[in-house]
């Protein structure tokens, strides 16, 4: 396993992170064990997941993945040995089952002390705002749109004092963002040297199917030291070359969950036809060649990878040993400049 740092910190985390949005639903509770045993014996020593997941989020499931990720450090007596990332849900109507009071003080207490407790821990690693709170481009959605009826208002100081009291607390160590764009990243970067936390990492979608996150976001985290958690690196698992030709795996999340298809449109599906004639080039799984690009971009501290299968699992570990040559990131940029960013 490679291993990098959290930015401006001494906390070491593997360069793969282990992503839990499928425990207690695509996953049992033995598989989801399964996966973190073998995780963490090879390597993955940092694990992410969130109060809401699993994914698709309901009312009946909310908050079991935190539990079987506690329970399962509990039992195995090892807390000390991972490195926890979990995250308040943002508001929206595909949350109001959790709460509607979006980043307010009493909110974030109650989700991180709700986490807590589900994870049986005293402390949270790294604690970050799922969405943001304000109408903006999220989840598959290409660009911003002002829409007169978004009556947001300016909570980004408020919401890094309530963060600073949670650190002060030793409920929490760092603060982070996620599915953020330029113009929240940097609100929150100016608003840190207030003597505010700042906001060590950005957990976005990053993929040879979604590259948005180079448009501004990547220099930010350059200049301002801020590492990107990519998240979807194989776009749900398009990456992997399963879904080509019009295959549909019984078990497979699009399958099984048809509404999460962002990364599975017409021009996604072409560009990865091209990508996997490169992968058969030269040899390497596509699988392989995705998650690698991933790994070298200097602008990533880790990688989210998530699998419904140990096997699955196992291969996409494997693409830390995975180097790509200059002929085979020269074919990359080709794909990308005729089809660019397919999956917003």
């Amino acid at each position: 396993m490679k291993y990098t740092y959290l930015p401006n910190t001494d906390i070491k985390v593997s360069k793969i992170c282990l992503g839990t949005m499928t425990y207690g639903n695509q996953n049992t509770i033995d598989e989801s064990e399964e996966q973190m045993d073998y995780a963490l014996e090879n390597g993955v020593n940092f694990f992410d997941t969130a109060e809401l997941y699993p994914v698709p989020a309901t009312p009946e499931r909310y908050g079991d993945t935190e539990e079987i990720i506690g329970n399962w450090m509990k039992k195995k007596l090892n807390r000390n040995k991972i490195i926890l990332a979990s995250k308040i849900a943002g508001p929206g109507d595909y949350t109001k089952h959790i709460r509607t009071t979006g980043f307010c003080e009493k909110a974030l207490f109650e989700a991180v002390e709700g986490s807590l407790k589900r994870l049986k821990t005293d402390y949270i690693d790294l604690y970050q705002l799922h969405w943001p709170e304000r109408l903006t481009n999220t989840f598959g959605q290409r660009g911003y749109k002002y829409m007169e009826h978004d009556k947001w208002a300016d909570n980004c100081e408020n919401v890094l004092n309530s963060l600073q009291k949670l650190i002060d607390l030793g409920k929490i160590r760092q603060v982070g963002l996620s599915n953020e764009t330029p113009w929240g990243f940097m609100k929150f970067l100016e608003l840190s040297k207030r003597d505010l936390p700042k906001m060590i990492t950005i957990q976005n979608p990053y993929s040879l199917l979604n590259r948005l996150f180079e448009v501004g976001n990547s220099e930010i985290c350059i200049r301002e030291n801020v590492g990107l958690l990519a998240y979807s690196p194989l776009g749900f698992g398009v990456l992997s070359g399963k879904y080509l030709d019009g295959k549909m795996p019984v078990d497979s999340r699009l399958k099984l969950f048809p509404n999460l298809s962002r990364f599975a449109g017409e021009q996604s599906m072409s560009a990865t036809k091209l990508y996997m004639k490169i992968a058969i080039k030269y040899g390497i799984s596509l699988t392989h060649i995705s998650l690698a690009f991933v790994n070298s971009r200097p602008f990533v501290t880790s990688n989210i990878i998530g699998a419904s299968k140990l096997i699955q699992l196992k291969e996409n570990i494997e693409s830390v040993k995975i180097n790509l040559s200059n002929e085979i990131l020269k074919e990359i940029e080709s794909v990308q400049s005729a089809i660019p960013n397919p999956a917003p």
